[in-house]
């Protein structure tokens, strides 16, 4: 017999796991849910569906806060989007809850983790390496690479023991969701021509039928981290959750995306992230201000590599580790306020303001009030241009080879 901490979110996977581990392993199975904020579920139901169904314990751990503060608030500073379109809210989740599996496994004397992943998927990979990273003693178990079991087997397993799912056989779409937002997949979705149909969102209004009035929202930033909406400080969590119902409400944050998958597939990914795209925009527009040229173009590089390692599970790398300290560097000067505009589907920048922000007005006008010196430009052009010139009088087309007259 074997003790089993088991990622358990109540699913139809996780839901038949628990079962499914008893009977292949004689494990003793703690069924682990931590709230991310998904809002559209019941914790303690969710708890007791764990405990009727065979886990000999059910933990709950609430980690908005931290979700929050240690993986969202990090990666928007870093910029990481994953292939510019998605905000990697799925991803950034699966390091934080691999972690406290392992925290209740050493709390509990268990020698296996277990999840619900497919062999198919992202998240197997991201609980597999953060084990190996945090406890690599601890067995990794996922039930759902070895049973073989198709979805619609999966249920009719589900209906022979008595264990209550939340779908039904043909269910069109699988879903997964938190605080920073919510990813669906399969059912049409696998069709890459097929349009999403209006049933795949929940967060955000159609953008043909939003207010026809736009919504203005300022968004204060320190560090690079949001503090402040309309010029009501808030908490981390709040602050999310605000955007996400004002942003969702004028159709802001749908995504449509295929995408590649570390494992070498391409997936179509359909994405609600209404305050992960408000924020990402505003954030990157006090970047625009509060950074010089070249800390700018060097950090959209770095984005891209943190949104990769995160997106591949390594959040717990020294790599990753290190960009981040590069990362809290360059937010030393951004903060300041963004205004944007929320209109049917779209979020704009319409105004910026930094007691750090590197425009000077008088460098930038072209009215009385210029300090720009235009002599100095004549100057700065012959040098600037210097190698150019040079590179047509010594190869000029006459001096090629095979030219005319040519050397």
């Amino acid at each position: 017999m074997i003790r089993c901490v088991l990622a358990y979110s109540g699913g139809l996977d996780t839901s038949v796991a628990i079962r499914w581990l008893g009977e292949r392993y004689d494990a003793e199975v703690i069924a682990l849910t931590v709230d991310l904020g998904a809002s559209d579920r019941d914790l303690e139901a969710t708890r007791a569906k764990a405990l009727r169904t065979g886990a000999v314990d059910a933990v709950i751990l609430d980690v908005k806060e931290e979700f929050v503060r240690d993986y969202v608030f990090p990666a928007l500073q870093a910029g990481a989007i994953y292939e510019g379109e998605y905000p990697l809210a799925t991803s950034l989740a699966r390091p934080l809850i691999a972690s406290k599996q392992v925290e209740v496994a050493r709390k509990h004397g268990a020698t296996a983790v277990a999840h619900g992943c497919t062999g198919k998927g992202n998240d197997q990979v991201r609980f597999d390496v953060v084990t190996a990273a945090l406890a690599p003693d601890l067995r990794v178990i996922a039930p759902a690479r070895e049973w073989g079991m198709s979805r619609d087997e999966e249920i009719e397993y589900a209906n022979k023991h008595g264990i209550p799912v939340p779908v039904k056989k043909g269910s069109a779409y699988s879903i997964d969701q938190n605080l920073w937002g919510r990813s669906v997949e399969c059912g049409i979705l696998e069709d890459p021509w097929a349009a999403p149909p209006e049933d795949v969102y929940e967060w955000t209004v159609s953008p043909a039928i939003c207010p026809d009035e736009p919504r203005l929202v300022e968004i204060t930033f320190e560090r690079g981290i949001p503090v402040a909406l309309d010029g009501k400080a808030m908490g981390g969590v709040e602050l999310v959750q605000t955007i996400n119902q004002v942003a969702g409400a004028h159709g802001v944050g749908r995504i449509d995306h295929l995408e590649n998958r570390l494992v070498g597939i391409k997936s179509r990914e359909v994405y609600e992230a209404p305050a992960a795209t408000v924020l990402h925009r505003a954030h990157q527009a006090l970047e625009d201000m509060c950074l010089m040229k070249d800390q700018a173009r060097f950090k959209a590089r770095v984005a891209i590599e943190y949104a990769d390692l995160v997106y591949n599970g390594l959040w717990f790398s020294p790599h990753r580790q290190d960009l981040a300290a590069y990362v809290a560097s360059t937010q030393r000067w951004v903060s300041g306020t963004v205004r944007v505009k929320l209109f049917k589907g779209s979020c704009t920048v319409v105004g910026r303001r930094s007691e750090h922000s590197l425009y000077s007005f008088k460098l930038a006008t072209y009215d009385k009030e210029d300090a720009f010196d235009q002599r100095a430009a004549e100057g700065f052009i012959k040098i600037w241009g210097l190698p150019i010139r040079v590179h047509a009088q010594v190869r000029s087309p006459e001096t090629q080879p095979g030219a005319e007259g040519g050397k």
